[in-house]
């Protein structure tokens, strides 16, 4: 008896070695989100809206450069769902990503687990459905991402945070909003804007009723305080301002967009890849020119384009397809430049170059202001105008000190340029975020894979991946349990760590 005591001591005392060896490298931050439907009344009318974890907007993600992000999310809406991280630069992990073009949706009533490491990265992004329009309704948070103590923020650390999520809003839920975009209708104006999930405050009472709750922000006299500024509008706020009065200065907002700079010499983590603050002098291995048009119409639907081509989502996720060599879900053949043909819908993506070096030029002769964004990278933003861009429009670029990021400006009948170091592997979506052009088709992925592949610039497939279209088959039935201990991905963490466990204390004995 004394011989098993003393074994089950030693058992007890390796248990948190294990566990050091296992975490010790970079901490764990595990999440749950559940996303489903609740009435509110944010302009005074009620309408159904998603909310997570049951509130409106969702809860603020807090995490750490390095941290390994575990996210356990439950689909309680009444369709498929997935969640998209835009802004964060997932290294080497695309299946994390959460858009059709990677991934499988969670079907109603399922839950799933994404597992990624956030890196050289600190600032504000935010989360949010990224299919069938559900991000009008909500579904959406803060996701924030902090400095380790070791790399020093290059201003005072202020004395607290402030979370402002904006945007435009719709009384229509994002059902309806789809309907009339499948009707070939414009959305319109939105009924009105919201800070936090709450209306505006009554400045006007003719233009704002009473009975609208508005956000109050407290804060104390003599503190300073971080202001993390998201943008989940719909439509970019609808038509910009009236310029200045100069009728000759009409590139006053592009000027004014130019002036950001970006201190290389500011401590702080850095964009990827490491010396690329010489962009300038990197020779360019390919330029892609995405054309955007306003909407036509293609087989009797409204669409939206990039170069001539709305993109039609695949019914297998584009890697999975690579991976069990499905043929025909995708193809390889995206313009780089303007078709000169009738536009069509298609599954066309580009076949970009592993540690290629891109020009990409965003040239929006669509009649409204657009955004673009580049999931899984960020970008030099290096000149933009108005007018078409041409080959010596590369004389205005900024080649020193341009700013980096995920997601562009770019003004109507103007265009837009940014550099990109293409170090990521995996397939990432290219798409506009003014959400009515993105519904109607316009993206598309780049798919960069390294003919050298040895696990060790791209992870594989996680062991909790979806399967649907052409892989349908291969999914089994999900479990349904209300103890998030039955999620996909995290029990076979814990199993492992369980019998490697039960393993030593039986070797101990």
């Amino acid at each position: 008896m004394a011989l098993f005591g003393s074994s089950y001591m030693l058992g007890l005392i390796h248990i948190p070695l294990l566990f050091s060896l296992c975490f010790a490298a970079d901490p764990f931050a595990n999440f749950q989100l559940e996303l489903s439907y609740i009435t509110v009344s944010p302009l005074g009318v009620p309408q159904q809206v998603i909310a997570v974890n049951g509130t409106f907007p969702g809860p603020t993600l807090n995490v750490t450069t390095n941290y390994n992000v575990v996210v356990n999310v439950k689909n309680k809406l009444d369709e498929n769902l997935l969640i998209t991280w835009p802004g964060v630069q997932m290294r080497r992990n695309s299946w994390q990503d959460g858009v059709l073009g990677t991934n499988c949706p969670i079907p109603a009533g399922w839950n799933w687990t994404y597992q990624f490491q956030v890196k050289d990265q600190i600032g504000s992004f935010f989360y949010y459905p990224s299919l069938n329009l559900q991000r009008a309704s909500g579904g959406f948070g803060s996701f924030i991402i902090t400095n380790r103590d070791i790399i020093p923020i290059p201003f005072k650390m202020p004395d607290g945070d402030i979370v402002i999520i904006i945007g435009d809003w719709y009384i229509r839920n994002h059902t309806a909003l789809r309907t009339a975009l499948d009707a070939g209708n414009d959305l319109g104006m939105p009924d009105g804007v919201l800070i936090n999930g709450k209306g505006p405050y009554q400045y006007n009472t003719t233009l704002v009723p009473g009975g609208i709750d508005y956000e109050t922000i407290n804060v104390d006299p003599g503190k300073t305080y971080r202001i993390r500024v998201h943008n989940v509008g719909e439509r970019q706020a609808g038509p910009l301002p009236d310029p200045p009065n100069d009728f000759y200065d009409t590139s006053y907002v592009v000027n004014q967009a130019m002036s950001i700079r970006q201190n290389g010499s500011a401590s702080g983590a850095r964009p990827n890849p490491q010396g690329s603050f010489h962009y300038g002098s990197i020779n360019i291995t390919d330029t892609y020119i995405l054309r955007s048009m306003p909407p036509v119409v293609i087989n009797g639907k409204t669409r939206a384009t990039f170069n001539g081509i709305s993109f039609a989502n695949p019914d297998t996720p584009i890697r999975l397809a690579d991976q069990y060599k499905v043929q025909g879900a995708y193809k390889l053949d995206f313009p780089s430049a303007p078709l000169t043909g009738p536009p069509r819908v298609d599954r066309s993506v580009i076949n970009a170059t592993y540690k290629g070096f891109i020009e990409v030029i965003l040239q929006n002769n669509d009649t409204v202001p657009q955004s673009f964004h580049m999931d899984g990278y960020g970008f030099f933003v290096v000149g933009m105008a108005y007018g078409n861009w041409t080959e010596n429009s590369r004389n205005t670029y900024d080649k020193w000190d341009a700013i980096t990021r995920s997601t562009v400006q770019v003004f109507p009948g103007a265009w837009t340029a940014v550099l990109v170091s293409l170090d990521n592997v995996g397939v990432w979506n290219l798409r506009a975020e003014n959400l009515d052009r993105w519904y109607l088709g316009q993206e598309t992925y780049m798919r960069i894979v390294n003919p050298k592949e040895d696990n060790t610039t791209e992870f594989p497939a996680p062991s909790n991946v979806l399967y649907c279209g052409a892989l349908a088959h291969l999914q089994t039935p999900q479990q349904v349990s209300s103890s998030a201990s039955t999620v996909s991905g995290q029990p076979r963490l814990y199993l492992m760590l369980l019998v490697v466990f039960s393993a030593a204390i039986l070797v101990l004995r």
